[in-house]
């Protein structure tokens, strides 16, 4: 043994005498190329629902550069989630709503925290000492033991073994049968260009199921009355079916009664139609002269045309009057001078005699009887 052996064997005794002397253990030591965390870090809590094999020591990075490292892993006694704790470099700014994830640097190689800012927009405050992150917003990567545990479960005891009789019955099935595939997938084809065509009607009808859902929901007092209701209904129906079966099948003779009477009516029908043709063409002739004269029909001797004649309860009537030329309907009247009695009216033909008029005796207005009455002198002459 070398002299610089023994001083150097020396020294780690003497440390691990120190070391355990002072209570200190092997991970609070710091590994030399640690962060370096400053002179003013603060301290940050994350809760793991599965820490995996995480140690203190280990790093705490941002975006991939370490900012920091892992103080304690802890398991409360109530609980069954892992509490981390961790310092970070005073200098390094994070959102109070940041997230924590336990990943691995290598395939074989160390567990750290790697801790990051939710999506743009999304970040609030700052991330401060003594704050906790909480469990909803930690995660960690898939272990490679659960990576090759699932592939081993697939090889071995999964579904591996029937990929070869699922394609041994899938080249039975389409071996022989090729015009029949294609005509299925030209049809699968056709009815996919057919739905994307009518792709808006189908949203429609979709949208007119929406609204006739909710105004199902709204209206489901009235539809529980009604359900209620239609039960006693259902009830007198049954009571009433043999009267309902027997309603139609007397419908049904009718019906066939009616379908013979018409066959065996056809030509007597169709000839009645053919010498109701010229009245109804006489009825199409008159046009608008038929509603016309059912207007005064139905109003006369009062027709519209009195109407502007009828003021309240009494009736204007208005004459019209043509009087030859020459004619004076009131002559003039001189003083001390007679009436002239009025001009005989022109006319062709001679006027007609006055009947002889016979008044009985007696006196007259002014107490002189009257004379007796004259006849006509005979005419004519007769021996």
């Amino acid at each position: 043994m070398t002299r610089r052996t023994f001083q150097t064997g020396m020294l780690a005794a003497v440390a691990a005498v120190t070391a355990a002397g002072c209570g200190l253990g092997v991970q609070d030591m710091t590994l030399p190329g640690g962060a370096d965390v400053g002179d003013d870090p603060y301290t940050v809590t994350a809760q793991f629902a599965n820490v995996l094999n995480l140690v203190p020591q280990s790093a705490v990075k941002v975006n991939d550069v370490a900012v920091g490292r892992v103080t304690k892993v802890t398991l409360p006694s109530n609980g069954w989630t892992a509490t981390v704790t961790m310092i970070v470099h005073g200098d390094v700014r994070l959102p109070a709503n940041a997230s924590a994830r336990l990943q691995q640097s290598s395939l074989l190689g160390e567990k750290y925290i790697e801790l990051a800012a939710p999506p743009p927009g999304q970040a609030a405050g700052r991330l401060a000492d003594g704050a906790t992150i909480p469990v909803a917003r930690t995660n960690r990567n898939t272990e490679v033991e659960e990576v090759f545990g699932a592939l081993s479960m697939l090889l071995n005891g999964g579904g591996l073994a029937q990929l070869r009789t699922i394609t041994t019955e899938l080249n039975s099935a389409l071996e022989g049968n090729t015009p029949q595939i294609k005509s299925l997938f030209q049809q699968i084809n056709k009815l996919t260009t057919d739905l994307n065509t009518n792709r808006q009607g189908i949203v429609d009808a979709l949208d007119g199921m929406n609204r006739l859902s909710a105004t199902l929901s709204d209206r489901k007092g009235q539809l529980a009355t009604v359900m209620d209701d239609l039960g006693p209904g259902l009830k007198t129906l049954e009571s009433q079916r043999s009267s309902l079966v027997r309603m139609l099948e007397s419908l049904d003779t009718l019906s066939d009664v009616a379908v013979k009477t018409i066959d065996r009516s056809q030509d007597d029908m169709i000839a009645a139609l053919r010498e109701l043709e010229p009245t109804l063409r006489k009825l199409s002739d008159a046009g608008r002269d038929l509603p016309r004269s059912l207007e005064v029909l139905f109003t006369y001797p009062f027709t519209d045309a009195v109407l502007p004649a009828i003021k309240g309860d009494y009736l204007n009537a208005y004459l019209t009057v043509t009087a030859p030329a020459g004619t004076e309907i009131i002559p003039p009247i001189k003083p001390g001078e007679a009436p002239k009695p009025p001009a005989p009216a022109p006319s062709s033909a001679p006027p007609l005699p006055l009947p002889p008029t016979s008044a009985p005796p007696g006196p007259t207005p002014s107490g002189v009887p009257s004379p007796p009455p004259t006849s006509a002198p005979p005419t004519g002459g007769g021996n």
